[in-house]
This record gives structure tokens, C-alpha cells and sequence, in this order.
């Protein structure tokens, strides 16, 4: 990622972020907020921080468990870590979260761990992460659809979208796995319609990438076939990460000593405010993700601890994950990688634009 590229995404990030800030406490009393976040029990607010900071960890322990049955290099258990805490700082400051895996494959790789080997481990991930998704997504709306629509109520068509676009990524998935060759053609054909309609402009890249896409996805299901052990556990593993950002917000309802609202009600809102934003094109999902909270969790919270609980809530599981992993990019940065100057192989063949 060029040096120009960082930057505006970085400007585009902290516009966004100032926006929500003061769309947010715009004609509020602050100090009133400032009273009613440190009225937080410390006894929820700790086990909040630590789900939290599984959800990134999590994601680590898959690459390390992944990348050592794969690769005749044995890595590190806390290094896998590191490269999932690199993957959410750069997913998080880019739309739709496609800055992260690049850079995770930049360290795989510049810690001697092949590019095939480090590619097909990190589209497992992301081909797992999305069937737990839509799984967790189709259960809620089939069985908890009407307390969902009162609930959600207005917001109830974003969930649907959200869903849908998850879904759509899905079938995409498949149909690489399983009809690679049509989903090229139906790529290409597309292509071929948006430069016909001067929207995009011929580009050899953009076919590479649109292979690479395809190529990396058939490694991945290629190597899920022959060790379907190893797909449990990654499975397993997904689902307990995704529900500790759910489960996280019932801590803040505990810790704002609020009552009332069941521990499934809770979780299950937050799990449906997630899959709404999941795939929008917004560097963390900011602003609508804020909104969408206020509208959901309006009844659950009492007035007075809405916005509060919104900021604890999304300032543990985004805010304060960004700086950590910040700090982690930092220190690999101007210190691992003066220690170690090896010269990276050609990474052309990166997984292009999966999420998180």
C-alpha cells in the first residue's frame, strides 16, 4: 500500500469517525454523559475488555493452527496473534475491511511462511467466518423473526441487507468452489457492462485479480477437502469469537446495573446490529453502526444510559481494539522490521477483497 494510498485512507477514517462524533453528542450534556460512563461496575467492565480482546485473538489462533498443519514452518502462537491484530487495525481504517489481509500475507510471508500456504489459510478464514454469519443470521431471522421487526423496526430492511449481501457472498463462494469457470465468464461479463458504460476503464490487473480471486479460493477449498478434521475446530472457534462481541454488550447492560431485558434478547440485538453493517462500505462500519444502536437498544437501556452504553459498548469493541492493534502495527513497524531486512517474494497472488 503506497504512502499517498495510507494517508487519504487514514483522512477518510477520521473524517467519518468526527462526523459520528458529533452527529452523536451534538446539542448533548457532556458532562452528564462523562458521569453516567464512570458510573460502569469495573466487575463487567474487565470481562467486557477481555471478549473483546478474544474476538481479535481468536482469529489469531486460527491462522496459527491452520498455518502450522499446512506449512513446514512452525510459527509462533503469539506472532499469529500479531498478524491478526495487524489485519484489524487495516481492515478497520478501510471500506468494507479490504486493507487487512494484504498486509497480514505481507508478515506471513516476510516470516517465511510461503505466500500459496499463507493465502489458502487466510481465505479459510474468511470462507469460514462468512458461512458462521449467515448461519447466525438465517437462525435469527427464522426463528426470532417477530421480536426481530418490532425490535429492529425501520432498521429491520438493513438487517435484510445485510443478510443478503452475506448471502450473495456465500453462493459466490460456492459457485468458485464448485463451478470456478462460470463464475469467471458471469466476472468477466460484468466487467465488459460497467466499461461499456464508462464506469471502469480496461484493466490487465483487474483480471489478475479477478483469477487471483478465484485461484485462491480453489486452493482453500482444495485443502478443506483433504483435511476436514481441521474444519471443526476452525468452525467452533469462529462462532465463540463472533458471540464474545455480542455477549460484550449484555456485560455493558450488567455493568449499567440495567434490568428488564433477557441476556438472549440483548446479545441477539447486538448480533443483528453486526450483520446489518457487516458489509457496508464504510471504514468500521462508522456512523450507521452508532445510529442503529441508538434505535435498537433504545428500549433496553434506559434513557439515560443509551448514549453511555453506545460509547462503552462500541469504544471497547472497536475504538480501544483499533488503538491496541495500532500499537501493534507500530511495533512491528520501526522495531521488528529493522531487526529483520529479508526481502519479501512476489506477492502478486494476494486474496483480493475478502472481509472480516
Amino acid at each position: 500500500m503506497s504512502g499517498k494510498k495510507k494517508v487519504i485512507q487514514i483522512a477518510i477514517f477520521l473524517a467519518v469517525m468526527l462526523l459520528t462524533f458529533y452527529a452523536l453528542f451534538s446539542g448533548r450534556d457532556l458532562g452528564e454523559i462523562a458521569r453516567a460512563v464512570g458510573r460502569m461496575s469495573p466487575l463487567y467492565l474487565i470481562p467486557a475488555v477481555l471478549l473483546a480482546v478474544f474476538f481479535v485473538c481468536a482469529e489469531g489462533l486460527m491462522i496459527w493452527y491452520l498455518l502450522n498443519a499446512m506449512g513446514e514452518k512452525k510459527n509462533q502462537v503469539w506472532r499469529c496473534i500479531q498478524y491478526s491484530f495487524i489485519g484489524f487495525f487495516y481492515s478497520g481504517i478501510t471500506p468494507s475491511a479490504t486493507g487487512g489481509q494484504p498486509v497480514q500475507l505481507y508478515y506471513m510471508n516476510k516470516d517465511g511462511n510461503r505466500v500459496s500456504d499463507s493465502t489458502v489459510v487466510l481465505m479459510t478464514v474468511a470462507v469460514v467466518y462468512k458461512f458462521v454469519l449467515v448461519i447466525m443470521g438465517a437462525g435469527i431471522l427464522i426463528f426470532w423473526y417477530r421480536p426481530l421487526t418490532e425490535e429492529l423496526n425501520h432498521y429491520f430492511p438493513l438487517f435484510i441487507l445485510g443478510l443478503m449481501l452475506n448471502v450473495i457472498l456465500v453462493i459466490l463462494i460456492l459457485g468458485v468452489m464448485i463451478f470456478p469457470e462460470i463464475i469467471r465468464r458471469i466476472a468477466l461479463f460484468f466487467e465488459k457492462i460497467l466499461i461499456r458504460m464508462h464506469i471502469w476503464k480496461p484493466s490487465e490487473k483487474r483480471l489478475e485479480k479477478i483469477d487471483g480471486f478465484i485461484g485462491n479460493y480453489q486452493q482453500a477449498v482444495g485443502w478443506l477437502g483433504r483435511h476436514k478434521g481441521k474444519l471443526g475446530g476452525v468452525v467452533v472457534l469462529t462462532f465463540l469469537q463472533r458471540c464474545s462481541v455480542f455477549v460484550l454488550t449484555y456485560m455493558v447492560y450488567l455493568g449499567f446495573g440495567q434490568t428488564g431485558s433477557s441476556a438472549l434478547k440483548v446479545i441477539l440485538l447486538q448480533a443483528s446490529v453486526y450483520i446489518a453493517v457487516d458489509m457496508l462500505p464504510l471504514p468500521g462500519a462508522q456512523g450507521i453502526t452508532e445510529l442503529m444502536y441508538q434505535a435498537v437498544f433504545a428500549h433496553v437501556f434506559a434513557g439515560a444510559y443509551l448514549i453511555p452504553s453506545m460509547l462503552v459498548s462500541r469504544g471497547i469493541n472497536f475504538y480501544f481494539l483499533l488503538v491496541l492493534s495500532l500499537a501493534v502495527v507500530l511495533v512491528n513497524r520501526f522495531v521488528f522490521d529493522r531487526r529483520r531486512a529479508r526481502p519479501v517474494d512476489n506477492l502478486q497472488k494476494q486474496p483480493y477483497n475478502t472481509t472480516r
